[in-house]
């Protein structure tokens, strides 16, 4: 039986209730009850939210839990773990497991080993069987199944004419396509951003019209399909420019970013540290400017962390480590540090964009703050200052590129569906 739960004194991000007032949450049955100024009432458990905020659960569109088959490196129990300690309590995750996610087993048992974890947990279907560009996935099958979006994550869809026909069968589904926009023959043998730092490390370069390509192209598949195309993990000034020409122009193209790409550029490489490899690549200064505007602008749609564990033997050599960082655990906080608290951005986009925008995406129900809805939130401690330990993650893998780096915004409570499901030290109840 869930228990009761009283929050006092705490902040809500709701345009119900106004941002620098103080409230009380009253939670019964899974559902908020009651938000006012002072409730009086006995409950199971009393939270002092002191100092503390409360935001509308989060949602990360593009997570890598490894599980089936890679389990060395994540699981769904460990992923779901970290996403909780994040302040996410529903997370879409990525198809290129093995098997891949192509068939109905593979789908239920990603969806049977989340429940009850607390976090709901969506599994991305690829696009093509076994994400070998060969042949259009069962779109009906994945309909049946609930499905919310397919891609080929980790690799692109090399024919232009399959993503197009995948645009049209998704759309009759109202099934999500999102696009890992790579061209494979211009990448080649990289494994960083091409530019001054990879010449001078000697290792070959990531050209960005690579990503930049690949974007133009699938603009113009969805433009012509008039179908919608979510493009993944934007990292450069190129990509962002036509997406943002693009919307103007009506073309139902949405987008995302991860925190490393409006916060580090390949700079980082220097130490030739794998932990700082992942693909698409840490770019250059210009690009993280732009980056930080397109999310300051509403060009960018949503903010994820495209977790990819790794272990650290995997990672041991630089040129041969594969790409990926992990991020559920430092998203909120990256991103409450270097847009929040710089002024760029306001309380409620940070939740628009952490929250609000990944659900109606992805056409799952909305989460609020408010009276009436069920009670799934983050709660922070926006003045926290913290310094990233990667021992202390949750997550399996430690491959995060923020290791040392301070941050100023904590999760310190996720509660999914009326449960605490994580609940850092500090918080006493």
């Amino acid at each position: 039986m869930l228990q009761s739960i009283l929050i006092k004194n705490i902040y809500v991000i709701d345009k119900n209730y106004s941002c620098d007032k103080k409230y009380d949450i009253l939670i019964k049955d899974g559902i908020i009850s009651r938000i006012a100024g002072e409730i009086d009432e006995c409950t199971d458990i009393t939270v002092n939210g002191e100092g503390l905020t409360a935001f509308p659960g989060l949602f990360d569109m593009h997570v890598h839990l490894r599980d089936p088959g890679l389990t060395h490196k994540e699981d769904i129990i460990t992923g779901t773990g970290a996403a909780a300690a994040g302040g996410v309590t529903g997370l879409l995750c990525m198809p290129n497991t093995k098997p891949c996610t192509d068939n109905e087993e593979t789908i239920r048992y990603i969806t049977d080993k989340a429940a009850g974890t607390g976090v709901k947990v969506y599994p991305c279907a690829c696009i093509t069987n076994g994400m070998k560009g060969e042949q259009l996935s069962d779109f009906e099958m994945y309909s049946r199944l609930g499905v919310k979006a397919v891609s080929d994550d980790g690799r692109p869809v090399e024919s232009a004419g399959m993503m197009y026909e995948a645009l049209k069968k998704a759309d009759e589904k109202n099934i999500l396509v999102t696009s890992h926009c790579e061209d494979m023959s211009i990448i080649g043998k990289g494994i960083m951003n091409k530019g001054a730092v990879s010449e001078e490390l000697g290792v070959n370069g990531m050209d960005r019209a690579s990503e930049d390509s690949i974007t133009a192209r699938e603009i113009a598949l969805a433009g012509a399909a008039d179908c919608r195309i979510h493009i993944a993990h934007v990292s450069t000034k190129g990509s962002i420019g036509f997406i943002r020409d693009a919307k103007a122009r009506g073309i139902k193209v949405t987008c995302e970013t991860c925190p490393h790409y409006f916060i580090l550029t390949d700079e980082k490489l220097r130490l030739r540290d794998a932990d700082y490899r992942m693909n698409p690549p840490l770019r250059e200064s210009s690009d993280v400017e732009a980056m930080t505007e397109a999310v300051k602008d509403g060009t960018i749609d949503c903010i994820v962390t495209d977790h990819a564990p790794h272990a650290a033997s995997e990672k041991a050599d630089f040129e041969k480590a594969p790409n990926g960082v992990v991020g559920l655990e430092t998203s909120f906080a990256a991103a409450a540090t270097y847009l929040y608290h710089t002024g760029k951005i306001s309380l409620a986009r940070l939740a628009q964009l952490m929250s609000e925008n990944p659900r109606k995406l992805l056409g799952i129900d909305p989460v609020y703050v408010r009276e009436g809805y069920p009670a799934d939130m983050c709660i922070a401690d926006m003045n926290m200052e913290w310094t990233v330990k990667p021992d202390e993650l949750h997550s399996k893998s430690h491959n995060t590129v923020f290791k040392g780096m301070k941050f100023k915004g904590k999760p310190v409570m996720t509660i999914s569906d009326g449960a605490i499901i994580y609940s850092d030290p500090q918080i006493k109840y």
